[in-house]
C-alpha cells in the first residue's frame, strides 16, 4: 500500500453501527449471548466427536472441522465488534485489519469448500452405502479436509494482498463493523473495475462450484430416497441430509448476496446486517441444527452427561468412604489413648 495514503500509519476506523447509539446497546447484549452460545454449541460438537467412539465417522469428522471453523470465524470478528459497541474508540490498526480480513476470508473460503465435501460424504452414504467405508477412507477424508483448508488459504492470501495494494488516498473510515472486501473497496480512490472482475470470477469458483457439487449430490440422493419403499427409510435418509441442506442454504445464500452482486447495487446498511447473520447467527445455528435433528449426537450427549453424573456419584461416594475411615481411625486412636 502506498504510504502516502496514511492508512499504514494511522490504521482504520470501523464505523459499524455508531450512527445508531440505541441499536448498539441492544446489539451488544444480543451478540454477547449469541457468541457465548456459539462457543458452547460448537465446542460441544467437537468434544462429542472426540469422546464418543460411535461419532468417529467421516460425517462427524467433517462436522467437527465445520464447528472448529465456525468457532474461529466468529472469534475473528465478534470480540472486536463487542469492544467497539461498548467503547468510543472504534479504531483498528493496519496490521489488525489485515489479519482480520485474511483470517475471515480464509475461514469463509474453507467453509465453502468443506460444505461441498460434506455433500459428497452424504451422497456416498445414501447412494453407495455398501461401498461407503471404502469410498470415505480416513486418508481420503483427511486429504479432502486439508485441501479445503489449503484452497481457502490460497484464496485469502491472494485477495488480502490485492486489496491492500489498492490506493486509498488517506481514506480510513470503514463503514462496517469489521474489515471486509466490499467496504474496503469503497475507500479506493482509483477505478477498481478490474479488481472487482477478478474478485467476482474467484468468488464464482469458490461459491458456485461447491453449490453445483451439492446440487448434484442431493439430486442423486433424492432420486435414491424416492426409490426406497420403506417410509422409515425415507425419513432416516432425509433426516441425515436435512441438517446439511439447512446449513448450506443459510451460508451460501448470504455469501452469494455479499460477493456476487454488482458493487453499484451493494448497500452498506444491508451488507452490515447480512454480515452479522453469517458471522454470528449461522455459526450459532449450525450445532443446534445438527444436534436437534440428529439422534446420534443427542444419544452421545446423554451418554456423556450420564457418565459425568456417575463419575460425580463415585467421587462423592469415595469422599464419603474416606471421611468415614478417617473418623473411624480418629475414634480408635482416641480409645487407645
Amino acid at each position: 500500500m502506498d504510504p502516502k495514503n496514511g492508512s499504514s500509519f494511522t490504521g482504520f476506523i470501523l464505523l459499524g453501527f455508531s450512527d445508531r447509539p440505541q441499536l448498539e446497546r441492544v446489539l451488544f447484549v444480543v451478540l454477547l449471548i449469541l457468541y457465548l452460545l456459539t462457543l458452547l454449541g460448537n465446542t460441544t460438537i467437537i468434544a462429542l466427536s472426540r469422546l464418543d467412539p460411535h461419532l468417529q465417522t467421516p460425517m462427524y469428522f467433517f462436522l467437527s472441522n465445520l464447528s472448529f471453523l465456525d468457532l474461529c470465524y466468529t472469534t475473528s470478528t465478534v470480540p472486536q465488534l463487542l469492544v467497539d459497541l461498548r467503547g468510543t474508540d472504534k479504531s483498528i490498526s493496519f496490521a489488525g485489519c489485515v489479519a482480520q480480513l485474511f483470517v475471515s476470508l480464509w475461514l469463509g473460503s474453507t467453509e465453502c469448500i468443506l460444505l461441498g465435501v460434506m455433500a459428497f460424504d452424504r451422497y456416498a452414504a445414501v447412494c453407495r452405502p455398501l461401498h461407503y467405508t471404502v469410498i470415505m477412507h480416513p486418508r481420503l477424508c483427511s486429504l479432502m479436509a486439508s485441501a479445503s483448508w489449503f484452497i481457502g488459504f490460497v484464496n485469502s492470501s491472494l485477495h488480502t494482498v490485492l486489496i491492500f495494494l489498492v490506493p486509498l488516498c488517506g481514506r480510513n473510515k470503514i463503514d462496517h463493523f469489521f474489515c471486509e472486501i466490499p467496504p474496503l473497496l469503497k475507500l479506493a480512490c482509483v477505478d477498481t473495475t478490474l479488481y472487482e472482475s477478478e474478485l467476482f470470477s474467484v468468488s464464482v469458483m469458490i461459491l458456485l462450484i461447491p453449490v453445483a457439487l451439492i446440487t448434484f449430490s442431493y439430486g442423486q440422493i433424492v432420486r435414491v430416497v424416492l426409490a426406497i419403499k420403506s417410509a422409515s427409510g425415507q425419513r432416516k435418509a432425509f433426516g441425515t441430509c436435512g441438517s446439511h441442506l439447512t446449513v448450506v442454504s443459510l451460508f451460501y445464500g448470504t455469501g452469494i448476496y455479499i460477493y456476487l452482486q454488482p458493487s453499484n447495487n451493494y448497500s452498506q446498511d444491508q451488507g452490515k446486517f447480512i454480515s452479522l447473520f453469517y458471522t454470528i447467527v449461522t455459526p450459532m445455528v449450525n450445532p443446534v441444527i445438527y444436534t436437534l435433528w440428529n439422534k446420534d449426537v443427542m444419544g452421545a450427549m446423554r451418554k456423556v452427561l450420564e457418565g459425568e453424573r456417575e463419575n460425580t456419584k463415585q467421587a462423592l461416594l469415595c469422599h464419603h468412604r474416606f471421611q468415614c475411615r478417617a473418623r473411624t481411625h480418629k475414634l480408635r486412636d482416641h480409645d487407645l489413648s
